[in-house]
Order: C-alpha cells, then structure tokens, then sequence
C-alpha cells in the first residue's frame, strides 16, 4: 500500500514537469478574491500554490480584491453597499474605506501570510511608483476608475528581487485622485502590460455557468466573440459581467491562456496549471 501511495505520488510529480518547463521564466497573473478569500484552508491552499509556483521559477503576479473585507467594513460603519452593473458604486466615503481594507489591512494579511508558509512576498498598491494610473468612469459610479496606464516597473522589480508581488486595485489620476478599480478589470490590465502568458481568474463556482443554480451546466470553453450573446441571453451578468470582459480583453491583448476556475477546490491553481484536467472555463479566440 505505501509503494502504491509513492508510485501515485511520482506520477503526479513526473506529470507535472512539462508544464513547469513550459511556463518556468513566464508570467502569470492571479486574480484572487471571493470564498477563496474568506476561508483560512482556502486560504493557505492558494497562497501554498502561488509559492510553488513561484519556487519552480515562474513568475506569479497576485491581483486581489476584497469585496467581502469592504462590505463588511461598510457594514460596521454602517454605509450601504450599493452595486451598479456588477461594480461597487464608490461615493467619497466608500471610496476611503476600500482604500484603507484593500491597500491596509487585506493586503498585508496575503503578505504576511505568504511569509508564514515560506514564500516572499511584497505588497503594492495601484498608487505605488505610479502603477495603476485611472480616470473616473463613464457613468454614475462614484469615485470608480477606468484604467488609463499600467507601470510595469514596480511589478518588474519587485520580481527581479525575487518577491511575489501583492497588488492591490487602488489608482490614481495625475492630480492625486484615488480610485477603486475593480480586481478583474486590473488583473487584465496588468496581464496585458507584462506580457503575461497566463490570467487565472478565482471565482465562487465552477466557472461560467450556463444555469447558475446548476452545478452542472459550466461551459468549458467561451470563444470571445460569444460573451456580447451570453451578455444579452442573460447567461453572463452582474459580477460576472466585469470577470468575463477582462478575460476577454486578456485574450484580445495576446495573452496566451485567460481562465476562470474555482476557487474552492482546493489547489486548484495547481490543477490548471500543470495538468489538462480544466477546473474551470477557459476563454478563447
């Protein structure tokens, strides 16, 4: 029994190889939030994944949001919650709070506990070196921004120094404006600017459902010119409008592989990446 155990585990181990000499010196960029975020097995499952990765020389980018840590915060200051096509509408005191959970608390919680199991870590904000530079959105949305530039040079540096870097959504205007950027919309925009050869999006269920209350009816594979359809059939809406259009948007930038699995499979990073058994949906031309 125990040679069969070991037998099973250095298959896993020799299966995985070409995959980690496939993307080995490559970026990929991970865009984290949800119950992935909210649950502390979760949790350490996904941050134990994004270390090995990175141990195994790939580059690994972590995009977060927080929505849950905001409207929690929101709550206990007893500010409404209030979402407009799938995006956190951000008045002036919102906007302060997702500032201080996102950039403060929740994202050195994923620094320090990336240190915990070993890996390195550094935590960045959009507004850091100028990274993520935004204007107000078209519509009424509140203080949300529509990303104008990406600097890819905190990023870049912070991975020649060997850290993974933590990034959270906040940006700025060019006379010092800060914006709540939506995660997804980020994640894609920080793919397309490093030349990303993967974007894997976390989500709460399996992937793009074509039933949301049927666990069953996941489409595996979207080709693009198919999400402005699903949109108007009502297949894709609310939050998941943002997640899909920047997926979208990935593969149209040239990013190689742009995915939505599920986050609540444990290590599911780990499956996506270095096996063919898709967790998810994968998004394609």
């Amino acid at each position: 029994m125990v040679t069969d155990c070991n037998n099973i585990k250095a298959k896993v181990l020799t299966a995985a190889l070409p995959y980690i000499q496939k993307y080995t010196g490559r970026t990929v960029v991970i865009k984290y939030g949800g119950n992935a975020m909210i649950h502390q097995e979760l949790k350490k499952a996904v941050m134990s994944d994004i270390i090995l990765l990175s141990l195994v020389g790939i580059h690994v980018v972590l995009v977060h949001g927080g929505g849950p840590e905001i409207s929690g915060m929101l709550k206990k200051l007893d500010i409404p919650s209030r979402f407009i096509d799938g995006l956190r509408y951000t008045d002036e005191e919102t906007a302060e709070v997702v500032q201080m959970v996102l950039a403060g608390k929740t994202n050195k919680d994923l620094v320090s506990l990336i240190g915990q199991l070993g890996g390195k870590a550094i935590g960045l904000c959009g507004i850091d070196g100028g990274m993520i530079k935004a204007k107000k959105i078209q519509g009424d949305y509140g203080y949300v921004g529509e990303i104008t530039e990406i600097n890819t040079e905190p990023i870049t540096q912070a991975i020649q120094s060997g850290y993974i870097p933590v990034i959270a959504t906040v940006g700025t205007d060019c006379k010092g404006q800060t914006y709540n950027i939506n995660a997804d919309t980020a994640a894609a925009e920080i793919a397309a600017a490093l030349q990303a050869e993967n974007i894997i999006t976390l989500t709460d269920i399996r992937g793009l459902m074509r039933d949301i209350s049927d666990e069953n009816s996941l489409i595996p594979v979207v080709k693009i010119d198919e999400v402005e359809t699903l949109i108007n059939d009502g297949i894709i809406s609310g939050g998941m409008i943002p997640k899909v259009k920047s997926l979208k948007k990935s593969v149209l930038s040239g990013v190689e592989k742009a995915v939505m699995i599920d986050g609540r499979i444990v290590h599911s990073i780990l499956i996506e990446m270095f096996s063919d058994e898709g967790v998810g949906t994968m998004f394609m031309k």
